[in-house]
């Protein structure tokens, strides 16, 4: 079966970078599922574990928001933010979960701070999810 190139890249540093042979990600419209050859694709990337499939097993990362960009034999995600399973600390991860749902009912009145504590929920519970998968 062939493969192609997977990369992870945050403003930090590269996160992932192994040959693939699917690529599961959420874009803005849905689901995508990526195999080799496919056609050349840009488009923005919700907060959602991205599976990797590899021969002899996959990977999944929590990748929190960012880009997919498409090419024919390279995929490359530019995510703001990206932790593979076993780097996330499940203890880190469920004190920022109560934190953003405490903040969430305090900041009903305020859209700003309710829109920050929705998108800290999200990313808590994206890492929460992950360390579940694998």
């Amino acid at each position: 079966m062939s493969t192609f190139l997977v990369e992870i890249v945050t403003p930090e540093r590269k996160v992932y970078g192994e040959q693939a042979n699917m690529v599961v990600v959420t874009g803005v419209e849905g689901q995508l599922g990526i195999m080799p050859n496919h056609i050349p694709l840009v488009t923005p990337l919700r907060i959602a574990p991205v599976t990797i499939k590899r021969d002899g097993g996959s990977d999944v990362i929590a990748v929190n928001g960012g880009f997919i960009e498409v090419r024919k034999d390279k995929v490359v995600i530019l995510a703001e933010s990206a932790e593979r399973a076993e780097d996330i600390n499940v203890e880190r991860a469920e004190a920022a979960k109560q934190r953003a749902e405490q903040r969430l009912a305090i900041a009903k009145g305020d859209e700003i701070d309710f829109r920050r504590a929705e998108l800290a929920l999200q990313r808590a519970m994206n890492r929460l999810n992950v360390t579940h998968i694998k």
